[in-house]
């Protein structure tokens, strides 16, 4: 595996992850969004993500163990949101019942933890990468 190669494996990390990052946050701040009764609630998203080769070089091609990653798709949760009675709110159905979305704070804390820290082990990648190479050339000259 080339340089090149690490770097571009981890540039694809860094693009899921932020992407992924987005998405959780996104959860996060409609965690309590409440719409009029008779409308869905807002239902949580997650990313699922795939393996990509890097998109480098002819070279790189042949490299068929080495893979990237990228996100094929971001699906909705259909779990059942809560509900909670409140009959005084203006959103609240006839039974004087609000729903609420379907995102739990905690794993939603938790999601975007996790994808900060995979965020920042890709840019170490990328940074020791970069150092590999600078060291090569310093050798070179």
């Amino acid at each position: 595996m080339t340089l090149m190669t690490a770097i571009a494996v981890s540039a694809s990390g860094l693009t899921a992850q932020r992407r992924r990052l987005e998405v959780h946050a996104s959860n996060l701040v409609n965690a309590s969004t409440i719409q009029p009764a008779g409308m869905e609630p807002f239902r949580r998203k997650d990313v699922m993500f795939s393996a990509a080769p890097p998109q480098t070089s002819f070279g790189a091609e042949f490299e068929t163990a080495v893979q990237g990653v990228e996100i094929s798709k971001v699906v909705t949760d259909n779990s059942e949101g809560r509900k909670q009675y409140e009959p005084g709110n203006p959103n609240a159905d006839k039974d004087g019942y609000v729903m609420y979305p379907n995102v739990n704070t905690t794993d939603e804390m938790m999601n975007i933890l996790s994808a900060t820290r995979s965020y920042e082990a890709n840019l170490q990648a990328v940074t020791a990468a970069k150092e590999m190479a600078q060291k090569t050339l310093e050798i070179l000259k």
